[in-house]
């Protein structure tokens, strides 16, 4: 259940990060960025990703749970599952949590492609 929402994740961070990367070179007119400025691309692109993919989180974590607030077991799906909430609770219900989860989506962001930008630097492969 959790590649329903990683892998439309990845596919949204991992390209925005590299052209945001590719962008802000330019803009800079250098060759490669700093870390720090990885980092903050990996912030930014973290977020957007983490904002895009927050409804199949809602509907993701809701499965998991196994029920709704009244008790009745979400035992057909996904589609299922999104069509009750969105029935039930309304659009606004699946971005339950999105604040939290773009923070520490952008935080996580920051550190994993800033220390991973620095270590490649330190060691070259």
């Amino acid at each position: 259940m959790t590649v329903f929402r990683e892998i439309p994740f990845a596919m949204l961070q991992m390209p925005l990060l590299e052209a945001m990367k590719r962008s802000w070179a330019r803009y800079a007119n250098v060759d490669q960025l700093a870390p720090p400025q990885v980092a903050a691309c990996g912030s930014l692109c973290g977020g957007v990703a983490a904002a895009a993919t927050t409804p199949l989180d809602v509907i993701k974590t809701r499965l998991m749970l196994g029920s709704d607030l009244q008790g009745v077991p979400y035992d057909k799906g996904v589609l299922e599952c999104a069509t009750r909430i969105a029935r039930n609770e309304g659009p606004s219900a699946f971005f339950a949590g999105i604040s939290a989860r773009v923070f520490w989506i952008s935080l996580g962001g920051f550190i994993f492609f800033g220390a991973y930008d620095a270590s490649q630097k330190i060691i070259p492969i």
